[in-house]
């Protein structure tokens, strides 16, 4: 990076370059930086000089290619109940102490209601072999949670961020066809799978944003380039993998002090159970959301069943989304019984541990039986 380069998220190549390289990266890609070059117009040195430098800034967190880890671990967003005395000490164990735990969010609502006393919410992944109820079980004890409630996806519409591509969009901007369903389902991997998944998943460091991105990664691996690739497309067909992503820092001021985002919400709505699959597809449909899931809220939650996630700068224009979503869902004559907003306030992002040798190793460093925790 040079003192002249540009970092501000509005300079017209960077704007060029993220509309790419946020989410529009699909599978897995032999030369990423060269086919972000290529869909956005900007030649390769100056891709590799702005993200490089953008994200030295810290404007971009990070730099990976995504899993689609529903289908290599067992997952679900956990919501926990925590006394407001610990929630920043729980909030901080998740972050710094937890591995499996990702995104790490305060979430909180306009008023009192169904599940409004969790407020400590997060998504967490157990390894294949691993319980994922007793890892909950373990994190209580650990944060004094009073109580959790577990909620895996059964079905994703959504899941790709692109803050770039979203801003100024209107409300009810949606898609001509319904989103698809995906299922999550686990794949087992043999060894030599797994040593590419774990070199090929890692974020990248600023001086890895090369154009042989994946030379380094695949000695790691210890297999020459070409078999790197052939796993790692093979990884793809069997839908394991997610985006080749740059990530924006959209919770705190990047390094120019821009803010991506102000606003995190997290959308519920309880539709009949014989509609939740059209509910999904519908939702899906919406060019806001980020991630859009059915998952089951239980009692506690007023049994909502679809929930989404969008992001913006101004509360009443995220507000408005979802209120064009609602409406959308009448006019399909979807009946809605209950539906919410939880805003996300402090929040941290990283992307969850799978290795269930990782497992193994941290049950020893923090003084539990491996077997104990088996499923």
């Amino acid at each position: 990076m040079t003192a002249t380069t540009p970092l501000e998220l509005t300079d017209p190549t960077n704007t060029a370059i993220l509309a790419v390289s946020e989410d529009e990266l699909e599978g897995f890609q032999r030369d990423p930086f060269g086919e972000i070059a290529r869909r956005s117009g900007v030649p390769l040195d100056t891709v590799l000089e702005r993200i490089r430098a953008l994200l030295e800034a810290g404007t971009i967190r990070r730099v990976r290619q995504t899993l689609l880890s529903t289908n290599l671990a067992d997952g679900a967003l956990v919501a926990w109940q925590v006394p407001q005395e610990r929630l920043n000490e729980a909030f901080d164990y998740m972050f710094r102490q937890d591995p499996f735990s990702g995104h790490v969010v305060i979430r909180t609502t306009d008023s009192v209601n169904p599940g409004s006393k969790y407020k400590l919410w997060t998504t967490l992944k157990a390894p294949q072999g691993y319980d994922i109820n007793k890892h909950c079980r373990f994190l209580m004890s650990q944060v004094g949670a009073e109580s959790y409630r577990l909620m895996p996806a059964k079905a994703l519409f959504v899941l790709g961020v692109g803050h770039t591509r979203r801003r100024g969009m209107e409300p009810g901007s949606r898609a001509d066809e319904l989103a698809d369903a995906m299922y999550p389902q686990i794949v087992e991997l043999d060894e030599q799978e797994w040593r590419v998944l774990t070199a090929l998943k890692r974020e990248l460091a600023p001086d890895e944003i090369v154009a042989d991105v994946w030379a380094r990664r695949a000695e790691e691996a210890g297999v020459d380039l070409d078999a790197f690739c052939r796993v790692a497309e093979s990884l793809h067909e069997r839908q394991l993998l997610g985006r080749f992503s740059t990530f924006l820092e959209h919770v705190k001021a990047t390094g120019s002090g821009e803010r991506v985002t102000r606003y995190n919400a997290l959308f519920h709505w309880a539709v009949p159970d014989d509609r939740v699959i059209e509910a999904g597809r519908e939702v899906g449909r919406h060019h806001i959301l980020t991630h859009a899931y059915w998952r089951e809220g239980g009692a506690e939650f007023k049994n909502v069943n679809v929930m989404g996630v969008a992001h913006g700068t101004d509360k009443d224009v995220v507000l408005a989304h979802k209120a064009a979503i609602d409406e959308h869902l009448a006019e399909r004559g979807i009946p809605v019984s209950y539906t919410n907003v939880f805003w996300g306030g402090r929040s941290e992002i990283k992307p969850s541990e799978i290795s269930p040798l990782a497992y193994a190793e941290w049950c020893e460093r923090v003084g539990i039986d491996p077997g104990s925790m088996r499923a």
